[in-house]
């Protein structure tokens, strides 16, 4: 079991490194880091947020847009992709267990996406160091922990389409109506939601917090603004059920175990289903 996923982990890490998207995905993470500190927003100040924080803060917004995205169009492929170009029976052929064949590509899909992005924030603050900039190494840990959940829990969800799905085309088209769903419910939605069907506002409220986006947004803006202002009358709700820190740890535990669930649940029907 563990010689074949070190197999398959250092197999797909290797394939990963020969994709020409993996350097553009991490040049654009390190090149955006690069631009921010040109434009100085180091400099500005925005609710009591200056210097490396002020940085952190926008590369969390921009990660939140770009990240789940990618892991899911980039991942989505994995299974039914080696399965369509005939790399499974290859596979199939080597002493590899269905299991470690799968949880080798999950992890080393979580290497190749994180690592980028948190060489690109560990750089900034590396840099800030250099420079004499005052660097929140406590945000700096959560941020990097929040940005790591939220990448499992797409993987997982991507790894569970991926192993359903029957073409590549399918699992495409899956992964994206799927992050359309999550953007389209997020504030907006679920405001709309309560004001047409009168719904009580702390189950919609509670509704919300299923989705991994909208915890994810919520966590950063709690990092960034402790009382929630940017929210309205939803910090309200939120703030008065739990406390920052009891949300925050939720924020991180919460898509690690949603990914761990749907990653069991599509290494189950992988090892049930009919593979070639």
């Amino acid at each position: 079991m563990n010689s074949g996923f070190q197999q398959i982990l250092i197999l797909d890490i290797r394939q990963n490194l020969r994709s020409k998207w993996f350097w553009v995905y991490s040049l654009m993470f390190g090149g955006f880091v690069a631009v921010m500190f040109a434009m100085g927003i180091t400099e500005s100040q925005i609710i009591g947020f200056v210097g490396l924080s002020r940085l952190m803060v926008t590369f969390m917004q921009v990660s939140m847009v770009i990240l789940p995205i990618y892991v899911l169009i980039s991942t989505v492929r994995s299974v039914v992709g080696d399965r369509e170009s005939n790399v499974m029976e290859y596979v199939l052929s080597l002493p590899v267990s269905f299991t470690a064949y799968f949880w080798g590509k999950f992890i080393s899909k979580f290497i190749a996406v994180f690592v980028p992005v948190f060489i690109a924030l560990l750089g900034a603050a590396i840099w800030g160091t250099i420079t004499n900039i005052d660097v929140p190494w406590d945000l700096f840990a959560l941020y990097s922990g929040l940005l790591a959940s939220m990448i499992f829990c797409f993987l997982g969800i991507s790894m569970f389409i991926s192993s359903y799905a029957h073409s590549q085309d399918l699992a495409v088209s899956s992964a994206f109506i799927i992050w359309l769903l999550l953007v389209a419910f997020l504030d907006l939605i679920l405001m709309g939601v309560m004001l047409k069907f009168r719904v009580n506002p702390e189950m919609v409220i509670g509704l919300g917090m299923l989705n991994p986006l909208q915890v994810f947004r919520t966590a950063v803006l709690v990092l960034f603004d402790p009382k929630l202002t940017v929210m309205g009358a939803a910090s309200y709700y939120i703030l008065d059920t739990v406390s920052r820190w009891a949300f925050i740890i939720f924020a991180i535990s919460y898509p690690i175990i949603l990914g761990f669930i749907f990653g069991i649940l599509g290494n189950r029907h992988f090892n049930k289903s009919d593979i070639i």
